[in-house]
């Protein structure tokens, strides 16, 4: 049995890691969160209420559970918030980065190699030559971005087995639906009868939660070590997806008002055109990611089952 922590536990990507490992049956699992555990299912795993921008906390942890594999999936991802906030993005995005790598150096022996694996984002480039490579130069635009590069760069420098994952637009259902993302934003905007701003001269690939979970573990699984691109097959512009949103669930698309970056005029800049290759993923780790219109369906199911329940 592998002894493996999961950072974040509370977000979406979090908590779909913690549901994988739990179908895997050869990982004693440890969900480290903020606050009160947000995962509908308690048993099967030891939750830890941890800042992990506390560096004795982050010591304690470590040294408490000593952990064959961390996947780092807590960050500040909020990209406007990082604009503004510079000092909690670097906190969340590179320091809690940094201690966490220290702690595992520090008790690494010969007998004991923890692999660390980080998440980061599509961010880092500056979306003018998309879709990406891992093997591409990063060049990022927003401080969110320049946090998360910092952070890789933590990783990339550290005497332990790593590996990176990217990914791009993470969308699906958390537990207690207490969270958005742009599929459930447009969805749920449009069912009520609002109407919303949507950027049509950026272009993203989302991933499903489920599917980055996946891959993640999948990382674990096979010790790969390395940069891995993880994200939704399809380059689409936020329109376009917005579109496919309201057809699949036959909502008003006269509702959408079509907004470019620049009118928009957000604190943060964002990328253009970002997007991936994902062949390296496919190649090594089995990596198979829905489609769009796959992942919607998926989500719509998730989605009445709640309501059911």
């Amino acid at each position: 049995m592998k002894k493996v922590i999961v950072t974040g536990s509370n977000g979406l990507l979090g908590q779909k890691l913690i549901y994988n490992l739990l179908g895997k049956n050869n990982y004693v699992i440890h969900a480290v969160g903020k606050g009160e555990n947000r995962i509908a299912k308690k048993d099967g795993y030891t939750y830890h209420d941890i800042d992990f921008t506390n560096k004795d906390a982050i010591q304690y942890v470590l040294r408490t559970v000593k952990p064959d594999v961390l996947i780092n999936s807590g960050a500040m991802t909020n990209v406007d918030a990082c604009e503004k906030d510079k000092e909690g993005a670097w906190k969340a995005n590179v320091l809690a980065v940094e201690y966490m790598i220290e702690e595992l150096e520090k008790l690494k022996s010969p007998n004991y190699h923890p692999h660390f694996i980080h998440i980061s984002t599509d961010f880092v480039f500056d979306g003018e030559n998309g879709p990406y490579r891992e093997t591409d130069e990063p060049n990022p635009l927003s401080y969110y971005a320049k946090s998360k590069l910092a952070g890789e760069q933590v990783v990339t420098n550290s005497t332990l087995p790593w590996s990176i994952a990217r990914t791009i637009i993470i969308y699906g259902v958390v537990d207690g639906n207490q969270r958005s993302n742009l599929v459930l934003w447009v969805r749920n905007a449009l069912a009520n009868g609002q109407s919303i701003n949507v950027i049509t001269d950026q272009y993203r690939s989302p991933t499903l939660s489920e599917d980055l979970a996946e891959g993640v573990v999948q990382i674990a699984e096979r010790g790969a070590t390395g940069i891995y691109h993880l994200s939704g097959p399809e380059t689409k512009s936020i329109w376009d997806l917005a579109v496919m949103i309201a057809d699949f669930w036959k909502l008003d698309k006269s509702l959408m008002k079509p907004v470019t970056s620049a009118q928009l005029n957000q604190p943060a800049k964002r990328p253009p055109v970002t997007g991936f290759i994902l062949d390296k993923a496919k190649a090594d780790l089995g990596y198979n990611p829905r489609s769009f219109v796959e992942g919607l369906r998926f989500v719509d199911d998730q989605l009445k089952q709640i309501s059911n329940s």
